[in-house]
């Protein structure tokens, strides 16, 4: 009996003393592997390469990383808690179990959601607001609530009214947060902050047709309107916001004067809505380097008005820094100049003459940061080009009237044909600088900054791609015997690299940075450097160049040094030589004129930089005439002949006219 109890028991309390220890070793176990982080690829960094990692527990959706310097780097995330169930959570039994029919089949369709919303509170549109207030503000929310409210937009809504656009502005300002600024670049449709400016301002013109006024204030989006006619004096609408966590808050007015009033033929609506964050977002989601330095205004006007007068108090009142005023065009998502004119600024706010229409709904002021407007470089860039215009132009006449004389060799022929395509480029380039210069930025003419910036690129690189083909005509010298080639296979060759590869090298850069934008500078008509890299295409194939003919010039100095002066070459080489001081000048100006170009680019607040690059610049065409034509000896020797030969035709002229005036003919007597 005894034997039989001890071994129940063991039977039934074995298992219970095993079950435990294994869980304690389990727990010990677990406790001794660290969790594995979530927003860290866990793949070999290579560069360029991609990785994609789940989100954590409870979140749906996936990351990708990139791989750039040996670390990842995060680039888009649809991590989301929002879903039809967790949005319609804790209502009703009934709403609840009528919702979660649809959970199975879209669980994350915003399009269900609006459905839902629409036949559940209709009336308010508030039944969701809690739980979408509690939900985390990472990328894939945000884009779940941009979809909804773009589908609550668009839905066939008649009586909208204060109490639906509380609600609605609620869930908007929800995403509009400063403190989620940066999780809008994560997010894979860049262009969700548009569809949200789209979205609020399209729901807002549905509060046209009421007749009281509105004002519905929340932390990151405020809404107001009011009832206008022609009996007003003017109407003025203002707005006081924090653009982040500090307590200081900007202005922003919206001003309909009596004369635009004027207009109205029977008392309308004016709604005006102002974002202190949406510029920020807005520059987040579409990469953009351009700084919203307002809040963004939208005005929903009447058909009969035209203009209003915007004052946007500053966030960065830098002195600096250059004022743009802008409308959003709402067709090409991007900030357009055209909406708007200046009209007013110092350093503390900007007044602006808007236009409204449907293109244009909303309206800010853009800082161009560290644009450096000194005087000093103003008077050096234009007198340079003055002077640059003059010498090339001054070049070519030189070499124009000495051409016969100093091409009598081949290579002499060449040479000069070289240094003439060499001035003609910069002089086009000189001319395409100035044409840009005229031009107020890609906002306004966006097409002429385009064809400006291409002849100022392609001119520009053929300038060192001449040098090039000088360099290269050494090499072929010194190298190879001249004469195995007929000049004209020489002279095809010539052209086919000053100007055939420029082209090449042009036409690629803006057909793959064009179309999406990248092409142009948003402050200014030259190529892109902060997205794109665009300027690349200019600064490498000239330093390399700048390289080849330092090399060229070594390569020369071995050559020619134990060559006799009696021997059948020396006029070839000395011909050579001569070439090679030209290149061993002129290279390193050039060099050093974009040297210092690269150096503003990096670090564009030294006023140093930018005063040394525009001095070097602007006097590459005096450079080109000083070293490439005056100071070469079988030009000047050319000249000289040419004003003997003058003075000598003068004098034989004015002897005759004397021995004509002393011995008259004589008439018949």
């Amino acid at each position: 009996m005894n034997h039989t109890l001890l071994l129940c028991c063991l039977v039934f309390l074995w298992p219970t003393e095993s079950c435990r220890t294994l869980c304690q070793a389990a727990s010990k176990g677990k406790e001794k592997v660290p969790a594995k982080p979530h927003d860290v690829c866990d793949g070999v960094c290579v560069d360029n390469s991609h990785c994609s990692q789940p989100c954590p527990p409870d979140t749906q959706g996936n990351m990708g990383f990139l791989c750039r310097q040996k670390k990842w780097h995060k680039i888009y995330d649809t991590c989301r808690t929002l879903t039809a169930f967790s949005i319609f959570k804790n209502l009703d039994s009934v709403l609840q179990s009528e919702a979660t029919m649809n959970i199975n089949e879209f669980s994350s369709k915003s399009e269900t959601i609006t459905d839902l919303l629409m036949q559940k509170c209709p009336r308010d549109l508030s039944c969701i607001l809690r739980n979408i207030q509690h939900s985390p503000r990472i990328p894939g929310n945000i884009a779940v609530i941009v979809q909804l409210l773009h589908n609550i937009s668009t839905a066939a809504l008649s009586d909208v009214d204060e109490t639906k656009m509380q609600s609605y502005s609620t869930m908007a300002n929800h995403i509009l947060n400063s403190k989620c600024i940066s999780n809008w670049t994560f997010i894979p449709e860049k262009n969700s902050s548009c569809v949200l400016l789209h979205s609020v301002n399209s729901f807002a013109r549905k509060l046209l047709g009421h007749k009281h006024s509105i004002d519905i204030s929340d932390v990151f989006i405020h809404t107001i309107g009011t009832t206008i006619s022609g009996d007003n004096n003017g109407k003025n609408l203002t707005f006081s916001m924090r653009v982040n966590d500090t307590n200081d808050e900007v202005t922003g007015r919206v001003l309909i004067n009596r004369e635009e009033l004027r207009k109205l033929p029977f008392p309308s609506q004016v709604i005006s809505i102002a974002f202190p964050t949406l510029g920020a977002i807005l520059e987040a989601s579409l990469l953009e380097k351009v700084i919203v330095n307002g809040l963004v205004l939208s005005v929903i006007l009447p058909k009969e008005l035209e203009r209003i007068l915007l004052t946007f108090e500053k966030i960065s009142k830098s002195e600096e820094s250059r004022t743009q005023c802008v409308g959003w065009h709402s067709l090409e998502s991007r900030w357009d100049q055209q909406a708007c004119q200046m009209i007013q600024e110092n350093s503390q706010q900007a007044v602006c003459k808007c236009t409204p229409s449907k293109l244009f709904t909303s309206f800010s002021i853009l800082m161009s940061p560290h644009s450096l407007e000194s005087p000093i470089l103003i008077y050096i860039t234009y007198i340079g080009l003055g002077v640059s215009i003059f010498s090339l132009i001054l070049c070519l006449s030189i070499e124009a009237l000495v051409w016969r004389q100093v091409t009598k060799t081949e290579i002499s022929y060449l040479r000069h044909l070289c240094i003439a395509n060499v001035a003609a480029t910069l002089l086009m380039a000189d001319v395409w600088f100035i044409v840009a210069s005229f031009l107020s930025g890609p906002t306004t003419h966006h097409d002429g900054c385009v064809a400006a910036t291409f002849f100022v690129h392609f001119f520009y690189l053929a300038v060192f791609f001449w040098m090039l083909a000088k360099a290269l005509l050494i090499l072929y010298g010194i190298l190879i015997v001249f004469h195995t080639l007929p000049k004209s296979v020489l002279v095809a060759s010539l052209f086919s690299v000053g100007y055939g590869c420029p082209l090449v090298i042009a036409v690629i850069t803006v057909a793959a940075t064009e179309p999406s934008k990248g092409y142009l500078r948003p402050e200014a008509c030259w190529l892109n450097w902060d997205t794109t890299k665009a300027l690349l295409a200019f600064v490498i194939p000239a330093l390399a160049i700048v390289v080849v003919n330092l090399i060229t010039v070594t390569v020369v100095i071995v050559k020619t040094r134990r060559a006799a002066i009696g021997s059948s070459m020396f006029q070839e080489v000395r011909a050579i030589v001569r070439i090679s001081k030209n290149i061993a000048i002129l290279t390193p100006l050039l060099g050093l004129t974009w040297g210092f170009g690269i150096a503003v680019v990096i670090n564009d607040r030294s006023l140093a930089f930018h005063i040394l690059f525009s001095l070097f610049n602007a006097f590459q065409g005096f450079f080109i005439l000083v070293f490439g034509t005056i100071l070469d000896p079988k030009i000047r020797e050319a000249l000289k002949n040419r004003v003997n030969s003058a003075k000598w035709i003068s004098r034989i002229s004015e002897n005759l006219s004397s021995d004509y005036s002393c011995h008259p003919t004589k008439g018949p007597s």
